[in-house]
């Protein structure tokens, strides 16, 4: 418009407002150019979910064809498992792997915590270590490694079967159910089954003799021998002991006589205790070989 005396209008001024000045600036700052381009959308996003689940009909039609596709997902053929197999494991331990998983076949592979099924089978007293896992074919691979028997355990609960290491393989109802195994017994010898095995070992030559190894205060052992003897060996040291004792055996045949106990829990003084009657007849004899003799 031009003003009435004919005088050229004024010239507008190319300075930004204020309020354009702003907005220009605040729309060069990356954090509301972002909350422009995402935010706003993903706000509108999570409000139109939000409404549409806050119906419980809707909500529950959800959930269903979650369930329902899930489902479908997991029957498929090539996910099911539909027989077990077991390496490495005797019967007896086949039936109890058998039992305590007691799996309903066919199974999804995604039913089976196979971690959590490697602890049972692991938990049981025969088996060292196991591994699983689901091969082609649908079928759910166990190899086990069993606990080898290396001892029977007296205790005051009964017989049980142990490995070198101490650990529990199996119960035992009686000792001639495995006469084949060295027998230990007393308090605490499940916790030196490795040194009761070499003490078995150093006692060789007389194999045919012992009975077993006795575990007295927890402390020591005895070799149990027929005829009622016993060999009383020290805290520490009792296999350097114990072969003292053979070799004497094998020189003098010591263990042959009328000996009831051959004492060594004092290495420096070993001590015989003879079998009643014996004294008067043999104890010259015993006092050259091993030094005091007890009536």
């Amino acid at each position: 418009m031009r003003p009435l005396d004919g005088s050229p209008p004024p010239r507008r001024d190319p300075a930004p407002t204020r309020l354009s000045y702003r907005l220009h600036r605040l729309w060069l700052t990356p954090f509301f150019r972002a909350l422009l381009r995402i935010g706003i959308p993903v706000f509108c996003l999570v409000f139109a979910a939000a409404w549409y689940v806050g119906d419980e009909t809707r909500r529950a039609a959800l959930f269903d064809t979650y369930y329902e596709l899930r489902r479908s997902i997991e029957q498929r053929p090539e996910f099911m498992v539909a027989m077990m197999q077991i390496d490495g494991a005797s019967p007896e331990v086949v039936q109890d792997i058998q039992e305590i998983l007691a799996i309903d076949f066919p199974v999804s592979s995604f039913e089976l915590d196979l971690e959590y099924m490697r602890g049972m089978v692991a938990g049981l007293d025969a088996v060292e270590k196991a591994e699983l896992r689901i091969s082609p074919g649908g079928i759910l691979q166990i190899e086990v490694v069993e606990r080898q028997p290396a001892v029977v355990w007296r205790s005051r609960d009964g017989l049980a079967v142990l490995d070198a290491q101490g650990h529990r393989v199996s119960a035992l109802q009686s000792r001639a159910a495995r006469p084949d195994l060295p027998l230990i017994a007393g308090d605490g010898a499940q916790d030196r089954v490795p040194e009761a095995l070499s003490l078995f070992a150093a006692a060789g030559p007389i194999a045919d003799r012992v009975r077993g190894l006795v575990r007295v205060g927890e402390r020591r052992w005895d070799l149990v021998l027929d005829r009622n003897q016993r060999i009383l060996l020290p805290e520490t040291g009792a296999l350097r002991a114990l072969e003292r004792v053979i070799a004497l055996d094998q020189a003098e045949d010591m263990l042959a006589r009328d000996i009831v106990v051959v004492d060594m829990r004092i290495s420096a003084r070993p001590t015989l205790r003879l079998a009643p009657g014996a004294t008067l007849k043999t104890g010259n004899t015993r006092t050259t070989q091993a030094g005091a003799i007890e009536g």
